[in-house]
């Protein structure tokens, strides 16, 4: 922008859009066909990375059991267990949660529901994710 332009003391910009809540804030929707940028779940991608370090340090003998594990880590057993199921989900669904394409119905409680084990039957199960 030149100093020779003149700049408008007030611009007024109208976007529609609404607000919903997920996972217990809230986001702005913008209107269907509209572009917007990807934002990482950091709680999605926090859980998935302590899935994968849980599920590391079973394999490896570091713990024997979950109970072993979760005792360490101070949280419950079953939570622990939930919270593994998640190294099952397809790659498709990893990729799409670590590049912030997940879909609104891609929160962590809903990921911590049971869900199919089938890859293929996944997508199905959690709409719209990737």
């Amino acid at each position: 922008m030149t100093r020779g332009a003149p700049i408008p003391e007030t611009l007024t910009l109208h976007v529609p859009f609404r607000v919903v809540k997920r996972g217990g804030r809230k986001e702005m929707h913008l209107p269907e066909g509209a572009t917007h940028s990807r934002r990482t779940d950091n709680t999605l991608v926090k859980a998935l990375a302590r899935a994968f370090r849980w599920k590391r340090m079973l394999e490896t003998g570091e713990f024997a059991t979950i109970a072993e594990l979760a005792e360490r880590e101070g949280i419950a057993p079953s939570y622990m267990t939930r919270v593994l199921r998640l190294t099952l989900l397809s790659p498709d669904i990893i990729q799409a949660i670590l590049d912030g394409k997940q879909g609104p119905e891609a929160t962590l409680a809903r990921l911590l529901e049971p869900f199919p084990m089938e890859w293929a039957e996944q997508p199905n199960h959690f709409a719209r994710v990737g």
